[in-house]
């Protein structure tokens, strides 16, 4: 068991490093009886925005807001921070859907807003399929007119959605994490328990990938974002904000620069010119299993008696990095699991400090996030 003092499940421990949503809400919403209408209070009467509410296979009901641009060609789901709600994000909406021209639609996951239900890893999946069912049925947009853009933590459920629509049109990852067990104990390996583990699913897209992240981000390293954009397999030109935070990139004249340019070429880019990307992905994928087959063939028929074996306002959580020299497991702490890292988790999700302190290895130190 993780938590020697209190017995807590893994999803307890992903939810107390995840979630925050608004407490209160920033936001209610109303459905008028007579023309079927909903309305969000404290949100501007607009004529070009819908108020949702959508159904999610796992039994929550869902808020979302739809902005529309006549000028529009190409639409953009975004997926929120783990602090903030749709009502803290109305502004930021409209300003997107102006300078960007697109139509936008962002949503609260479970527990946020006016959304029903818990906030969990299992439930921004259904919030973000249920946005994109909603996109399909009732605004007919399909995945080849879709941007997915992911903010923070907002990158899971976007990279979730991306590995599984081969035909989509781009995604954008802001201040995205590689999971989240990365962002916490700073590890460089992926763990059974870990949420959002983009890190993985990031090689599944095919489509473009725009990745922008603050050098001075604080809450989630930089190292995240450029470790998504190495290992993606259409990586768009990056955005690296120079002194950059966390929740501010949005300030800065090059970040609207830059993803508009990318709205504006994948504007251009045809289904055609997308299919004839991923017949070369494939083939590129089935030469390269070939010759491993063919290299792992010749290195068995060489084989000898003797055998080698070789062996990182939006968001409110932050960690300080552990000094200990064990967090990357050397061999002194083999013995499984490691004491520094069961420590850390423990110290980290049940008592609401980081600690580093390592028995097996004797160094490091502990105190308060």
């Amino acid at each position: 068991m993780l938590c020697s003092d209190n017995p807590c499940t893994i999803s307890n421990l992903a939810a107390k490093f995840a979630f925050f949503p608004p407490v209160p809400a920033t936001y209610t919403v109303r459905k008028d009886e007579s023309t079927g209408r909903v309305t969000a209070s404290r949100v501007p009467r607009d004529p070009s925005l819908d108020v949702l509410l959508l159904d999610t296979k796992r039994g929550n009901k869902i808020v979302a807001f739809y902005l529309r641009n006549p000028l529009a060609r190409l639409t953009v789901l975004y997926s929120h921070g783990n602090a903030a709600d749709l009502g803290q994000l109305y502004d930021l909406f409209v300003q997107l859907k102006i300078n960007l021209r697109v139509n936008l639609i962002g949503y609260d996951y479970s527990g946020y807003g006016a959304s029903s239900g818990k906030p969990s890893e299992a439930n921004t999946y259904a919030d973000i399929e249920a946005v994109y069912q909603c996109l399909e049925t009732e605004y007919g947009v399909s995945q080849e007119g879709l941007i997915l853009y992911g903010q923070s933590v907002g990158s899971g459920p976007t990279l979730h959605l991306a590995s599984r629509l081969p035909r989509l049109r781009g995604v954008v990852l802001h201040s995205a994490i590689l999971s989240g067990i990365r962002v916490v104990c700073h590890v460089n390996f992926t763990l059974w328990f870990d949420i959002y583990k983009n890190v993985n699913k990031i090689k599944k897209v095919k489509c473009p990938v725009l990745v922008i992240h603050g050098t001075e981000d604080d809450v989630v390293n930089w190292v995240h974002g450029n470790g998504l954009y190495k290992r993606a397999k259409d990586p768009y030109e990056p955005l690296w904000i120079k002194g950059g935070g966390h929740c501010n990139l949005e300030l800065y004249p090059d970040y609207i620069r830059h993803v508009s340019k990318f709205i504006r070429e994948m504007e251009s880019i045809t289904t055609a010119t997308q299919l004839k990307k991923i017949k070369q992905t494939l083939n590129f994928s089935k030469s390269r299993n070939y010759n491993a087959r063919k290299i792992s063939s010749k290195n068995k028929s060489n084989l000898s008696s003797t055998t080698t074996f070789t062996a990182n306002c939006c968001c409110r959580i932050r960690f300080r990095k552990p000094n200990c020299s064990c967090r990357w497991f050397s061999w002194r702490c083999i013995t499984w699991p490691c004491t520094c890292l069961k420590k850390c988790i423990c110290g980290c999700f049940c008592k609401n400090c980081c600690c580093c302190s390592c028995t097996c290895c004797g160094e490091g130190h502990q105190g308060k996030s």
